[in-house]
């Protein structure tokens, strides 16, 4: 059952319709408090475009204090990010436009499913196991040159390890300033990372589900801010706090990374089970691989949690997979071939995997996703050692 509160007679009609047969319909708060009480077990209350913005969010801001189970939707007829950083603040799981029937149902759906997970309460957790007990893998896909089809290893990575649902997965673009990922998968960015930072004591992980972004069965996005001015604010504690919860509501994190050592990028290695470093067959991006290889020594991270790929590995140029890895004096895990269809793809804003499973370059990230990510026996737990971090501003 869902319950659906709206003072307009007509246009509760008109929503009820499209909800379907079970929905109980509230037109004055005395009548949803009685509907609420009738159905302790009820999961889902949608509060209409007729409601007034306060009473919403005391609605919402009361109902996740005593019934943290129960979802509520919001629906209004314009959507920004000041309503949406207010609405996730009084607890409103979802924020979805008066005339976009789809994003509608699409947003009770991704409610009920969080509340079926949910324990009794919910409480504030870093790290660890969340919804459903789930204590994610951290895998972040980084390499030192741009240029190198990183952030298409990352999302077509992600598409692999979500297999049309079978694993839950959150790709997050952690190149704050210049992130490509929603470009990438034709998603349109109206909640990024950046309005976590409003969120304050009160993130946690039903109010950092709200700030996701879904591209596809099983697969959730955290995407980048719109701009660079946004990306200033998001400090190196928020990653942390962000990557701690997102790693108990999902089975996979893949983190998208620019191509350099910033904060937020070594707060992701931190976290990270697996750190997957690509690379192309050229002088410029070999010698890139080979200064952050060093680099991670410096840093502590261990050498077990590395996993080369070599992105184009079948280019003519002169450049066997021997001298590759005598130059880089270390071994490549996968080999990615060239394809003109990897930019077709990345054109039409569909990952390869998903565009075109049995091409040759879907067939190796996804035996190297499924063969070396998912491997249970690695290690158990990120290295969080000492090394150079004071120096390049860990822990800041």
């Amino acid at each position: 059952m869902t319950v659906l509160f709206e003072p307009h007679r007509r246009e509760a009609q008109q929503f009820a319709v499209l909800l379907g047969s079970d929905v109980h319909v509230a037109v004055a708060p005395a009548d949803l408090a009685r509907l609420l009480a009738e159905y302790p077990g009820e999961q889902l209350v949608i509060l209409g475009p007729g409601v007034e913005l306060g009473d919403a969010l005391a609605i919402a801001a009361d109902y996740r204090l005593s019934r943290p189970a129960l979802g509520v939707v919001l629906i209004r007829h314009r959507v920004d990010v000041g309503l949406l950083g207010e609405a996730i603040r009084a607890g409103v799981r979802e924020v979805v436009p008066t005339n976009d029937p789809a994003a509608l149902l699409a947003a009770c759906a991704r409610s009920m499913e969080i509340s079926r997970q949910m324990a009794p309460t919910t409480g504030r957790r870093i790290g660890g196991a969340g919804f459903g007990g789930r204590d994610a893998k951290v895998i972040t896909v980084f390499a030192a040159k741009g240029g190198c089809g990183k952030t298409t290893m990352a999302t077509n990575i992600a598409a692999a390890l979500a297999a049309g649902g079978a694993r839950r997965v959150c790709l997050v673009d952690l190149d704050l300033a210049f992130g490509d990922v929603a470009i990438m998968l034709q998603l349109v960015p109206e909640r990024s990372i950046a309005d976590a930072v409003a969120l304050g004591d009160q993130l946690e992980e039903v109010s950092l589900r709200a700030l996701l972004t879904p591209h596809s069965p099983g697969l959730d996005t955290l995407l980048a801010p719109a701009g660079p001015a946004e990306a200033e604010r998001i400090t190196q504690g928020l990653v942390v706090e962000v990557l701690g919860l997102l790693r108990g509501m999902f089975d996979y994190l893949v983190i998208d990374t620019p191509p350099a050592f910033t904060d937020h990028v070594l707060a992701a290695l931190d976290a990270s089970h697996v750190h997957v470093l690509l690379t192309t067959p050229d002088m410029p991006a070999l010698k890139n691989l080979r200064i952050t290889l060093d680099t991670f020594d410096l840093l502590d991270l261990p050498k077990e949690n590395r996993l080369v790929v070599l992105n184009r590995s079948d280019a003519k140029v002169g450049l066997s997979a021997s001298d590759i890895e005598r130059a880089t004096r270390a071994s490549v895990s996968a080999h990615i071939p060239s394809s003109r269809d990897v930019p077709v793809s990345i054109n039409r804003g569909v990952p390869i995997m998903v565009d075109s499973p049995q091409h040759p370059v879907s067939k190796s990230i996804r035996e190297f996703a499924l063969g070396r990510l998912t491997n249970p026996s690695g290690p158990a737990e990120p290295s969080r050692a000492g090394g150079l971090r004071g120096l390049l501003g860990r822990g800041r």
